[in-house]
């Protein structure tokens, strides 16, 4: 039976979830104008209308904005299912001081796995570590959510 309580702002399971859920809304738009300010760096743009000289031919390859476009699936990939698995772990009335930890080890993997990946190039295992700790909170999230569910 869900409890209203679970889904309120006196929740502070729910609030938090809320919270780094906006904040990665927010990290994941960011990646849309960096993928626009190294097109316009580079000149590198992927339709006609957008070339901004004659001169200029459309351009698919360029290593800056594709690497950007990367890590911006990449967000795709994990940060989208978090938004629904963290949801429904909050659902599952967790322990507050777990929860409220995992979504800050989701959160805070995924800027750091965008700043190792697409702001300052860091050797691996930068970027597999920070994929792996979101991928890793939000997995035992979605066992947690399936233990409560029981089905």
């Amino acid at each position: 039976m869900l409890h209203r309580e679970l889904i309120s702002l006196d929740n502070e399971v729910f609030r938090c979830y809320i919270g780094w859920s906006a904040l990665l809304v927010l990290k994941m738009f960011s990646m849309s104008l960096v993928t626009g300010i190294w097109r316009f760096i580079t000149l590198t743009f992927a339709n006609q209308e957008d070339l901004m000289s004659p001169k200029l031919k459309v351009k698919f390859d360029d290593p800056n904005v594709e690497r950007v476009r990367r890590a911006h699936r990449n967000d795709l990939e994990n940060i989208l299912p978090f938004f629904i698995i963290g949801l429904l772990y909050t659902l599952t009335n967790p322990s507050a001081f777990l929860a409220i930890n995992l979504f800050r080890a989701v959160g805070i993997s995924r800027i750091a796995h965008t700043l190792v990946y697409a702001v300052v190039v860091v050797p691996q295992p930068a970027r597999a570590l920070a994929f792996f700790v979101a991928l890793l909170a939000t997995a035992y999230m979605a066992l947690q959510v399936i233990a409560a569910a029981a089905f």
